[in-house]
């Protein structure tokens, strides 16, 4: 006598049950890339407290020749940089929609006011009067800022990927996830900054 073989494999109404199971499971990428996120808050935060303590103790806070910062300009390239945020969330608006085009100009709008920033951080730092190894205050403003800028630069290169992406036929077949991540991640840059901002030239 031949035993029964209940194996999946061979038994078609356990195949499509096991099949159904796997398919159910919840998506959790975009919670791991929160998770991700928090932990990058954490870094910059420890970043933040640490400038705080150097700043309220230090005797000789500022190098030798500087008396502050100037504003205008980076204050210039914080509003551009925040409302990069406004261009990311509407080119969504227009993906959800399917309507490809608009989400593409709105993206590369995005891209290019974020690489507006970047230039403009780039100008400034030309334009110091202190360098890097100039005192725990010139440490701390180009690590603080220059941490940031990797960000700024990160998260312009995922959008210039998810732009090529969205010209490949049926890419958003299966979900949106990679504009969802990567916009995400381009408002946590951006409320970053605004402390950063805050923290660095307006409490001088």
């Amino acid at each position: 006598m031949q035993p029964v073989d209940t194996s999946v494999s061979n038994n078609p109404i356990l195949e499509v049950a096991h099949e159904s199971t796997h398919s159910e499971h919840p998506d959790n990428r975009l919670f791991g890339f929160v998770v991700f996120l928090l932990s990058e808050s954490v870094i910059f935060l420890s970043f933040f407290a640490a400038y705080i303590v150097y700043k309220t103790t230090s005797l000789n806070w500022l190098p030798n020749g500087v008396t502050g910062l100037e504003i205008r300009e980076p204050a210039i390239n914080t509003v551009i940089l925040v409302s990069s945020s406004f261009t990311s969330y509407i080119a969504e608006k227009f993906l959800h929609k399917k309507q490809l085009w608009g989400f593409r100009a709105f993206w590369l709008l995005t891209i290019a006011m974020g690489s507006y920033f970047l230039y403009g951080q780039a100008v400034e730092w030309s334009g110091l009067a202190f360098g890097f190894g100039d005192g725990v205050f010139g440490g701390s403003f180009y690590l603080l800022t220059g941490f940031h800028g990797l960000h700024v630069l990160t998260g312009v290169l995922l959008q210039l990927i998810m732009l090529v992406r969205s010209f490949f036929p049926d890419n958003y077949a299966k979900g949106e996830f990679g504009v969802e991540s990567t916009s995400l991640f381009w408002h946590f840059v951006d409320v970053i900054w605004i402390a950063l901002f805050t923290l660095i030239y307006m409490w001088q």
